[in-house]
């Protein structure tokens, strides 16, 4: 059964730096693109960026520069860890963040939208404080 859970989320001061982890199994796709979202209260959820099978990464134009994803699989779906490390936090950066993974789609300049994702974890908090 697909799993996503993630971790490593806390409370960090604006500058600070932080790396969330997605442990991903039981997925069966051959080829997959994961993706990170976040929503902070009273917002919509937002994209932050995607990663697929080829390591071909986006990202959002309010994390560029600051975010990066990063995977490791054990060569097949079987178990996948996806990382989101997070430098340089800002206060806005403030959100529930969650992973999610879905069918392969070539990752572009553009993520896959939230509907592409049939699968997703459970979030972790980040608070950034200023």
């Amino acid at each position: 059964q697909e799993k996503l859970v993630e971790s490593g989320g806390g409370s960090v001061q604006a500058g600070g730096s932080l790396k969330l982890s997605c442990e991903v199994s039981g997925l069966k796709y051959p080829r997959y693109t994961l993706g990170w979202f976040r929503r902070a209260p009273g917002k919509e959820r937002e994209g932050v960026g995607a990663i697929d099978s080829d390591d071909i990464t986006s990202y959002a134009d309010s994390v560029k520069g600051r975010f990066t994803i990063s995977r490791d699989s054990e060569g097949d779906s079987a178990k996948i860890m996806l990382y989101l490390h997070m430098n340089n936090l800002r206060f806005d950066d403030t959100a529930m963040y969650s992973c999610a993974a879905g069918p392969y789609i070539p990752v572009t300049r553009t993520a896959p939208p939230p509907s592409w994702y049939n699968y997703w974890g459970q979030g972790t908090q980040v608070t950034v404080s200023s």
